[in-house]
């Protein structure tokens, strides 16, 4: 009881000292390395006594169902933390400043900026303060003022504390849309290595205790129509890429394996961000490995919906993905001798693997084969981006065109006539030094970015590697 009484002293010093601004600016830039928040496809609806709705799939400038782009209002507690780990900005030996909201303040925060249009939701997280039973005290009471006092309908996202005490789980469980617990890093070895305050198995007691605790709700509401939910929009987690040695298969192993154990909705891969000097961390001389999150998010949803597992994607002698091709277009080159497949005669299961055939063209694909033969034109009316799925297909025994079925050939083939796509986040990397490094891999044709500042963009990329 007395170190509970001493940590609130503190946050009154806290609340005198900074102001509400303060707070913001640097609970919110803290709080920009957490990347586990997407939409979530809850359907929390509003009522007349209240303000807020949910039922909109899709929260933190993420892009839901329809194409909208919506928004969170996304901050730390606290960045003060107990903890040491060793690629975390906010850990207890870094010298950088420190504040927290008070649970009034993150309630107040929240309604004022939804009366302003600029959020949909909320996304908390926290550094440890105290202990963990007291910051997710701290966060259960800022959600519960929102819930009860302001009575917010709206999307909110907790991440769960490793260690707090399962009553308090259970509570805020009630209350939020979405729980996450990060996991942090791959593997056990590496938490130790990098976080050596954290421990694998407390991380995953949280993630079952919810899993748990949302296959138990669905039983109730069964029975109970109107039973409050729990975390109605599941759980997820987010895992370091890069700060350790682990290679792509170990990654999509581990994210298999969560998702099948925990039922989680994501995995999120956040590419490792070099923010702390420190020995045991890796030099990323061209920054943040962006481009290999890309390719593990692409192979994310080959394993969700797509029907594929971790050992048909890589493997102990193929362990990591080709960083030139996404890989579903990599797992078709390894294996030409399934190729090409009669668009008019192959399986739904097979129409996934095809390289330029989604989810959705694969289901119409199905449904208009009922009513007649497809050529190449219902393809194209249909959504399959031919110039990828031309290789590996024929409509009525005949190809789009005649060309080779050979790996090297194809792959060249998609280098010139389709470009290489890059994902870049210019956030945490510069556009220049992308360029530069991509540079001395490839001969550049052509580069197409799309930013704001343009006109400052292009001079400097002149001036620098006279692009």
């Amino acid at each position: 009881m007395g170190e509970e009484v001493h940590m609130l002293e503190q946050l009154v010093i806290y609340e005198k000292r900074d102001t509400i601004q303060d707070k913001l600016r640097i609970l919110s830039d803290a709080a920009k390395y957490d990347v586990a928040c997407t939409s979530s496809g809850v359907d929390r609806r509003g009522a007349k006594d209240g303000m807020g709705n949910s039922i909109a799939a899709g929260i933190c400038h993420s892009f839901s169902t329809d194409g909208r782009c919506i928004s969170l209002l996304k901050i730390l507690m606290t960045n003060y933390c107990i903890y040491d780990c060793k690629y975390c900005k906010n850990r207890v030996s870094n010298d950088i400043p420190r504040t927290a909201f008070t649970p009034e303040e993150i309630a107040k925060l929240t309604m004022d900026f939804y009366r302003r249009n600029y959020i949909e939701g909320l996304f908390l997280s926290s550094g440890i303060i105290g202990n963990p039973d007291y910051t997710m005290e701290l966060m259960y009471q800022a959600i519960f003022l929102l819930r009860t006092k302001y009575h917010f309908y709206g999307y909110i996202h907790v991440k769960g504390i490793p260690g707090a005490d399962p009553r308090l789980i259970e509570r805020i469980g009630y209350l939020v849309d979405r729980m996450s617990v990060n996991l942090e890093l791959p593997t056990a070895d590496a938490l130790r290595e990098l976080a050596p305050n954290k421990h694998r198995k407390t991380i995953l007691k949280p993630m079952r205790q919810i899993q748990n605790g949302i296959n138990e709700n669905k039983n109730e509401l069964v029975v109970y129509k109107h039973a409050p939910k729990f975390v109605s929009g599941g759980q997820s987690t987010q895992m370091i890429i890069g700060a350790t040695p682990e290679s792509d298969y170990q990654i999509v192993q581990v994210a298999e394996s969560l998702y099948q154990k925990f039922q989680l909705k994501r995995v999120f891969y956040s590419a490792f961000v070099n923010v702390n000097e420190d020995k045991s961390l890796p030099a990323l001389t061209s920054g943040p490995p962006l481009l290999r999150e890309h390719r593990l998010y692409q192979a994310d949803f080959l394993l969700r919906f797509y029907g594929f597992e971790a050992r048909e994607l890589l493997s102990e002698k193929h362990p990591n993905f080709n960083v030139f091709l996404d890989p579903k277009a990599d797992w078709a080159l390894q294996h030409l001798e399934l190729f090409p497949m009669e668009i008019n005669r192959v399986s739904y299961e097979m129409l996934l693997r095809i390289p330029g055939i989604g989810v959705k063209s694969a289901q119409r694909i199905v449904r208009a084969r009922r009513n007649g033969r497809l050529d190449f034109e219902h393809l194209k009316k249909i959504g399959v981006v031919l110039k990828r799925a031309l290789y590996f297909i024929t409509c009525n025994g005949k190809m789009m065109y005649p060309t080779k079925i050979e790996e090297d050939y194809i792959v060249e083939q998609k280098n010139i006539d389709g470009g290489i796509e890059f994902i870049i986040d210019i956030r945490k990397v510069e556009i220049s030094d992308f360029i530069k490094l991509l540079s001395s891999k490839i001969s550049i044709i052509d580069i197409d970015i799309d930013s704001g500042n343009i006109d400052d963009l292009i001079v400097r990329l002149y001036e620098e590697y006279k692009i």
